[in-house]
């Protein structure tokens, strides 16, 4: 027997459901090239930090508690459709550079597909297979053009015409993540004031940044506590600093 088939074994024991994986893996790589996954996490992660720095340098300089939830609601409405604008531009715009890549490389297929098939053939002995190889399989493809011109894209200049992204996922994404995340350290405000809804506001932010820091490294394959400590020491480091500017400012004034 093979001395690799007793990890084959384990592998295969592991295995318990192979069309439920599939589903779900395709699933994570659909929320990712559709913009997703990117938008809500950076939405959500934006609004914890931007708020809770607002309503901290506010606090810092003495502001009352109104001034507080009027400045911290402000940023929320004001923050999450800045965010949604500007991914639904930033994705709009990858998918029409994108898409004028594809019509430039269904022309070109159409003028001169053996300049495309010597780089397909190019790619695939870079990839590792035998140049024979590659050049017969390179030719084999040609044989349906909607086939040919999309593995082509993939191949020669790594765009998936099926993954373009969409500006409509990616903004909506923002929007409603950014004001969750922005909601967090501002629910305090309007239940108490001072220095407990300072303190109530900065736990809530911290521990719901270690949560998508931990959810984020997870679904990276990587321990979660090291996306955890990284997001705690990003909003305990831009809590403390912006906290203290409020305070010199407040004193300044004053």
């Amino acid at each position: 027997m093979s001395e690799s088939r007793p990890y084959v074994d384990r592998i295969e024991a592991r295995v318990v459901d192979q069309g439920r994986d599939a589903a779900e893996l395709q699933s994570r790589v659909d929320a990712v090239a559709r913009g997703g996954a990117r938008a809500a996490v950076l939405g959500v992660n934006d609004g914890l930090v931007t708020n809770v720095c607002l309503i901290l340098a506010v606090a810092g300089a003495d502001a009352d508690a109104g001034a507080v939830r009027v400045a911290g609601f402000a940023s929320l409405i004001a923050g999450a459709f800045s965010m949604a604008a500007g991914e639904w531009v930033s994705v709009r715009s990858q998918v029409e550079l994108f898409e004028g890549i594809l019509d430039e490389l269904r022309v070109l297929v159409r003028r001169n597909p053996k300049l495309v098939l010597d780089q397909l053939t190019t790619k695939l002995t870079a990839a590792g297979m035998a140049t024979d190889t590659a050049q017969r399989a390179a030719t084999e493809i040609p044989l349906d053009e909607g086939k040919f011109l999309d593995f082509s894209a993939r191949t020669v200049f790594g765009v998936n015409p099926d993954e373009l992204g969409s500006p409509t996922t990616a903004a909506v994404s923002s929007l409603g993540l950014f004001a969750v995340g922005a909601a967090v350290p501002l629910a305090s405000w309007f239940v108490t004031s001072g220095t407990t809804a300072t303190v109530i506001s900065v736990v809530a932010t911290a521990i719901a940044s270690m949560g998508v820091g931990a959810w984020v490294s997870r679904s990276a394959g990587r321990p979660g506590w090291r996306g955890a400590l990284r997001q705690l020491g990003i909003v305990v480091a831009a809590a403390a600093v912006t906290y203290g500017i409020g305070s010199l400012f407040g004193t300044a004034i004053a």
